[in-house]
């Protein structure tokens, strides 16, 4: 790559203050989307948004019970009343709901007499959250002690082992300090990986049962005042979920294929569920094993000290005996995604997608319900928008998914279902899950979207900040640095749209309050109100966020995706592999990468340019049927770039896994593995393995290389006085 490339790709890895300033003092390029932006924006209420928050968060609504059915009838009448084009898409999945669940200690000190009879002394441990008189909705009863979805039905006694966080690493530990888990039940904390990992690492090291608590030191009174008095986790706080950790997110019984009423099913046999009873607990039952064990305490130097007022000691000792009983049933029950689109006035083919899940374990008012209210509110404000005559070029899909609680499966069925669809015309994906619990502004997303994304942020107030202050203004600490966007990987609803059929995703949300209330009793709407506040000002930012980012994506006449970032953000993570890549032949196959990202870099800016310049021309041209084709020849060109990183091959052992851009992180299940296929090949130290997925990764900028021909042809086509596109650098 000559200077002159490099130095544009340079310029285009980060974008500076003064650069987003710059562009948001050109007019031309964001007019059609500022016209929109305008009148969506000056809908969304605290008002408005607290209602819809008081009519969502009503009463609980696990997935497939009469509480979701009634929340999906709220969703629709909410949607039709808006004017939306509305659609309740039921499926059938298997979500299982508890019936028992039983922890004691029945062996070791201080157990009581036996009770007459002579049945043995126990002491019973709390697995529900105490009714607090301070917040009635805890006492509904549709809720119900802590459970983990997918666990194994038995009765196990037995001693125990305490792992930690219950990652790969800490089970590797265990092995090293002569640990032996083999017929015990496991204790381990929250945190470091989903908890579907911790179950299916414990069961491979050949324990009988998991325990999960909430340490006070991650969640907890460490942390705070815990609730009602602050936010934080009290001691009888239970962290429910699901555990069932597969090799892909969606409805186990139908891998692959959309799960409609009636449809074929998997065997239930066949499936690679939980063998073990796992259930969630508090700190306060935490604390009544943690204090009677015996065994060696952990190293001092190891981390695995949480906060609980005892030795934490690494096995229980031969005394110290727990009972273990969970009892679910593993039965197929309906749910549904609840739909509303928006048709676009000129391009409704392609589609901006905005998606929170609606399903909660209680009442949900943190998650989903505080991304669900944005949604909502970002429905309604361009609904009310297209009353006044005001509908977006491209069509505005809003989608309340069902049973995300459960493995992110409503999401998943309805990609799988419109998987064709999507490839052809979905712009992007923009997800809200708990979005709106503070007002500290992130975001991860796609490379192809940062630069909208920052866009957007130089457009709306930031929330409870000072007179004229932006949420770039605060990213940004007044203009001192880049903002920055992380990565995007798993753990919701974006994941069959990032990972799946490669359209550009980003996960929005606002943060920093002082408190947790997460998949417990407390997700309440006083919990919420009194934590994250009463004024409803960060969700509102986030709705404005919401808002701003999907008009300047739905509205203008080439959609504003960058080109350039495949090429900056793909050699920027090359980069960081090369340093771990000591085989000289495999380190070679990765220069030869950073070279191709270097040429897509330089490229794709040129693109970006030709369409920038090009931009209030095509504005002032777009009802004319000609350029509108030709616009869309553009917007197939851009949207091919995102869908250039998949692979039909997919993951070695994950080929639902498409993408070779990004993937969930297979042992942790929340964190993103960028450019996945050859991290892994690098993380295994296997050169020949690097090797071939160098090779796959070429491909990869093959197809980049033809997607960014097409963008160009498109815009010489467009014959707007700007001469014939130079000829791509390097080639």
């Amino acid at each position: 790559m000559t200077a002159a490339l490099a130095a544009c790709a340079l310029a285009l890895a980060t974008v500076s203050p003064g650069a987003a300033r710059a562009a948001d003092a050109q007019p031309a390029q964001h007019r059609g989307a500022d016209r929109l932006l305008s009148a969506v924006n000056a809908v969304p209420s605290a008002k408005s948004l607290a209602s819809w928050h008081d009519l969502l968060g009503s009463e609980p609504h696990v997935a497939g019970t009469s509480g979701d059915e009634r929340e999906i009838a709220r969703l629709r009448d909410a949607f039709v009343a808006m004017g939306l084009s509305t659609s309740v898409e039921e499926f059938d999945a298997l979500l299982p709901q508890p019936i028992d669940a039983i922890v004691e200690i029945v062996g070791g000190a201080d157990l009581p007499p036996a009770a007459p009879g002579g049945r043995r002394g126990v002491i019973a441990l709390p697995t529900v959250e105490r009714n607090l008189a301070i917040d009635p909705a805890t006492a509904h009863p549709g809720l119900g002690f802590g459970w983990n979805a997918y666990s194994a039905s038995g009765d196990v006694t037995a001693g125990i082992v305490y792992a930690n966080y219950g990652t790969k690493q800490d089970f590797a530990k265990l092995k090293e300090w002569g640990i032996d888990c083999r017929g015990k039940i496991v204790l381990a904390r929250y945190g470091g990986n989903f908890r579907g990992y911790k179950a299916k690492f414990a069961e491979e090291a050949g324990a009988a049962a998991l325990l999960i608590f909430t340490d006070p030191a991650d969640a907890g009174s460490v942390k705070g005042k815990v609730w009602p008095e602050g936010g934080w986790a009290n001691d009888t706080c239970v962290q429910r979920g699901s555990i069932f950790a597969s090799d892909q997110p969606g409805d186990p019984l139908t891998p692959g294929t959309a799960s409609v009423p009636g449809g074929p099913r998997a065997d239930l046999s066949t499936l690679p569920l939980p063998r073990i009873p796992v259930q969630p607990i508090g700190y306060a039952a935490a604390a009544e094993i943690v204090r009677r064990m015996e065994g060696k305490p952990v190293p001092a130097e190891s981390g695995w000290k949480g906060v609980i007022p005892f030795e934490y000691r690494l096995a229980g000792g031969d005394a110290l005996q727990v009972r273990v009983k969970v009892e679910q049933d593993r039965a197929i029950r309906r749910t549904a995604n609840v739909v509303a689109t928006l048709r676009g006035a000129t391009h409704p083919d392609e589609w901006v997608i905005i998606g929170c899940h609606h399903d909660a374990w209680g009442f949900g008012a943190a998650d989903p319900l505080a991304g669900t209210i944005a949604l909502m509110e970002s429905a309604r404000s361009f609904a009310e928008a297209a009353r006044k005559g005001l509908r977006p070029a491209r069509s505005v899909v809003f989608a309340a998914w069902g049973a995300e609680e459960f493995g992110i499966i409503g999401s998943t069925e309805w990609v799988e279902g419109n998987r064709e669809r999507l490839l052809r015309g979905a712009v992007a994906y923009l997800n809200l899950d708990m979005a709106s619990m503070g007002p500290n502004f992130g975001a991860s997303c796609s490379p192809s979207l940062r630069e909208a994304m920052l866009g957007a942020t130089v457009r709306v107030p930031q929330a409870r900040g000072a007179a004229g202050e932006t949420v770039y203004d605060r990213m940004s600490g007044g203009g001192r640095k880049d903002p920055q966007f992380g990565d995007l990987g798993g753990g919701s609803d974006h994941v069959a749209f990032n990972c799946h059929v490669g359209v550009a995703s980003a996960s929005l949300g606002g943060g920093g309050s002082e408190g947790n209330s997460y998949h417990s009793n407390y997700d309440t709407i006083a919990w919420y109100r009194s934590t994250v506040g009463e004024d409803y000002e960060p969700a509102l930012m986030v709705t404005r966020m919401t808002n701003a980012l999907a008009a300047s994506l739905a509205e203008p006449p080439v959609v504003p995706l960058s080109a350039a970032r495949h090429g900056v953000d793909g050699q920027r993570m090359l980069r960081r592999l090369r340093e771990r890549v000591t085989d000289p032949a495999a380190g070679a196959a990765v220069d030869a990468l950073v070279e191709r990202a270097g040429r897509a870099a330089a490229a794709g800016a040129q693109l970006d340019a030709s369409l920038a310049s090009a931009m209030s021309l095509l504005e002032s041209r777009r009802g004319q049927a000609s350029v509108r084709d030709l616009c869309a020849r553009a917007d197939a060109a851009l949207l091919s770039l995102d869908r250039a990183w998949l692979d039909d091959a997919g993951l070695e052992g994950r080929a639902w896994y498409r993408s070779m851009l990004a993937a969930t992180d297979r042992d942790s299940g929340y964190a993103a593995t960028m450019l996945p296929l050859l991290t892994e090949a690098v993380d295994a130290g296997d050169p020949k393995r690097i090797v071939a997925a160098a090779d796959r990764y070429q491909r990869v900028f093959d197809r980049l290389d033809r997607g960014i021909e097409a963008g160009r042809a498109a815009v010489q086509a467009l014959s707007l006085g700007d001469g014939p596109p130079a000829p791509l650098g390097g080639r």
